[in-house]
């Protein structure tokens, strides 16, 4: 099922478009743009503005990249040929997250050019923090896992792939932001959203609260998608 997902995002060129268009709006605001995110303006050696950036880009993307991933089999009626294959609905439901998280992970590798890149331009030469910089990726890979999570609950609801979208996007900004928006700095509120974790293991400390939390709104998800295939 795994390999059937990534066989579909790369026959077709949707696995290179998502790729290419998640490099090139970092590449953008990070080197080309002058805005606060222009990391060759702000005078820091470090990737701050590319892990606040990021996590906003995928909210969309991943949620472009998911929509389809039950949207399209519901339309086509496929979705009953699926169900009657040796697999159980979790195995679905897996084959098609791990697919899609195994996409996202690809699409991080080539980032690691602009820590060698701020690393070289730094003075002295090597002056990055690691442990920040190591952090901030493990906490991406946990956002990305609850928001493939969210994308493919949201692709259970319709054959239409554009409210399926939205649908994602609403839900992933409601976890990841709303709550630190409402939160007037109040620690409880904090923590219901995904903000928050995400913060504090972006900053080397890889809590396991934090770990727990991620892990269990992507079981949630997923658990809420395996029963929305069993209605289907």
């Amino acid at each position: 099922m795994i390999k059937k997902e990534l066989q579909t995002f790369f026959a077709t060129p949707i696995g290179y478009l998502v790729i290419a268009l998640f490099l090139l709006f970092n590449s953008l605001f990070l080197f080309v743009f002058k805005t606060d995110f222009n990391i060759l303006n702000a005078g820091f050696a470090d990737l701050n503005a590319f892990f606040y950036l990021t996590p906003w880009i995928f909210i969309f993307l991943i949620s472009a990249i998911t929509m389809r991933s039950f949207s399209d089999e519901i339309q086509a009626g496929t979705i009953e040929i699926l169900k009657t294959k040796p697999l159980s609905n979790w195995q679905i439901v897996l084959g098609k997250y791990i697919g899609s998280l195994l996409l996202i992970c690809i699409a991080l590798i080539p980032t690691l050019i602009y820590y060698f890149t701020i690393s070289k331009l730094g003075n002295p030469i090597g002056n990055i923090e690691f442990a920040t910089t190591f952090g901030s990726y493990i906490g991406l890979l946990f956002l990305a896992g609850a928001f493939v999570a969210i994308g493919l609950f949201s692709s259970t609801f319709s054959n239409n792939q554009i409210v399926s979208f939205l649908i994602s996007v609403c839900i992933s900004f409601i976890l990841y932001y709303l709550f630190e928006l409402i939160s007037n700095n109040d620690p409880t509120i904090q923590n219901i959203g995904m903000y928050q974790h995400f913060q504090n293991i972006s900053k080397g400390i890889i809590d396991t609260r934090d770990v727990i939390y991620f892990i269990s709104i992507s079981v949630f998800f997923l658990a809420l998608t395996k029963i929305r295939v069993e209605k289907i």
